[in-house]
């Protein structure tokens, strides 16, 4: 009992140096300031390019135009209603302004010029009765719905009167629990959050090992500690890596909420678990989510020498992660179907999942079965890994023979000292 305690002991002492190794070797290094500064350069192009698009359609919409023919007589209802229906749409998607011309003897003619109008993108012109009007259109059918909407109003308006015959009072209540529209959404953040970060972190593992091997360092690293060792240090050493990126722009996300708008209320998005358990359970997802992939890309990169074969191999994974993706998102979005079930249960997808299910349901005890399921598939990539880089690279075993002698057992390394560095 003693000398197993004693191995563990070593054989953990040796896996945290190698980890302290690779973080020491990212961290301090200048190219990491351009990688924490990443989301801001990337930030910087994506609001960049979204100002030009937006100015272009801002400009676009300025110029455009809805025209009714209309008899002087029908302009106060035809203005009181424009009134009343735009309240029912947000800014950004409000029809286009209404201009209000007299209408003509040859009021067809007169329309026909208008649609053509150069100065102005006339989307639409109505002219005729209220009762029966007259509407031609060039492409957008959307505004010219909004003109026989208009009309309709009009002519009511004009039958009971201008003036609204009730007054609402408007109060903002909070709910006690969730709605069922707020868990699917907090379900659908919680999917992509965890994805994006595992995606955009993890890459970095699947380099270490090929660039190791280049430089023969892997050998001595191989002979002086067990190779499941160095697997699990240098997974380690790059998720700390990660954890000091997400700790970062954690903090300085964190400080977003004082400058949103008051009418963004965050608390619509509680998830059923509620925030601080939520919080717990997504960063345990995360870290499971990037222990998985990580190990997959680790053990991809152990077999690959260079660049090239480097980005080979990790682009079936990286598509095998976005359908895995696209899975938790239905899960998500169907809690408890036969999808939901698939998703928690398939080992690249159940981080995912399960965090979905943390926002769509209160259960607490599937998540401890969840990440126990999920740290024995690390442990599994890890193994699988580590002996196919044994048998194949090291030479162990020929490389064709490497998948026929993976589970057969191997002799141990031989214990150093855990200061290898």
């Amino acid at each position: 009992m003693t000398d197993r305690s004693s191995s563990f002991r070593r054989r953990l002492r040796q896996t945290l140096t190698i980890a302290r190794r690779d973080f020491t070797a990212t961290v301090f290094t200048p190219i990491f300031l351009l990688f924490l500064l990443a989301p801001v350069i990337m930030g910087s192009f994506g609001a960049i390019g979204g100002l030009g698009a937006a100015s272009v359609s801002a400009g676009a919409a300025e110029k455009e135009r809805l025209v009714i023919l209309a008899d002087p007589r029908d302009t106060a209802a035809l203005l009181a209603a424009d009134r009343e229906l735009r309240r029912l749409s947000p800014p950004e998607v409000a029809p286009p302004p209404v201009d209000l011309r007299a209408a003509s003897s040859d009021a067809r003619a007169q329309a026909r010029a208008a649609l053509e109008t150069r100065d102005v993108d006339v989307l639409a012109v109505m002219y005729g009765p209220l009762a029966t009007p007259e509407i031609i259109y060039g492409q957008s059918r959307r505004s010219a719905r909004y003109l026989a909407l208009l009309a309709d109003q009009a002519v009511r308006l004009d039958r009971t009167g201008i003036d609204p015959l009730s007054r609402a009072t408007f109060t903002r209540v909070t709910r006690d629990a969730p709605t069922v529209g707020s868990r699917s959404t907090s379900a659908f953040f919680a999917v992509f959050g965890i994805f994006f970060l595992t995606l955009f972190l993890s890459g970095q593992v699947v380099g270490t090992m090929a660039e190791e091997r280049n430089n023969k360092v892997i050998e001595v690293l191989a002979a002086a500690v067990p190779l499941e060792s160095v697997f699990l240090g240098k997974l380690l050493g790059m998720f700390g890596v990660a954890v000091l990126f997400v700790g970062f722009w954690g903090l300085v996300v964190s400080q977003i909420g004082a400058v949103l708008p008051p009418e963004l209320n965050v608390a619509d998005l509680t998830p059923a678990v509620g925030f601080r358990t939520f919080a717990l359970l997504f960063a345990a997802y995360f870290t499971t989510a990037y222990l998985l992939l990580g190990s997959v890309f680790l053990g991809i990169g152990a077999q690959a020498s260079t660049m090239r074969e480097i980005q080979m191999l990790s682009l079936p994974i990286t598509v095998l992660q976005v359908g895995m993706f696209a899975l938790a998102s239905a899960a998500a979005s169907n809690p408890g179907s036969w999808v939901a079930q698939l998703a928690e249960i398939l080992p690249l997808s159940s981080p995912f999942a399960m965090a979905g299910r943390a926002a769509n349901s209160p259960d607490l005890w599937p998540h401890v079965a969840a990440l126990a399921w999920q740290l024995l598939w690390v442990a599994i990539f890890i193994i699988v890994g580590a002996r196919l880089f044994r048998r194949g690279v090291l030479q162990s075993g020929s490389p064709a023979g490497a998948w026929k002698k993976l589970f057969r057992r191997t002799p141990a390394a031989a214990p150093i000292d855990s200061s290898v560095s």
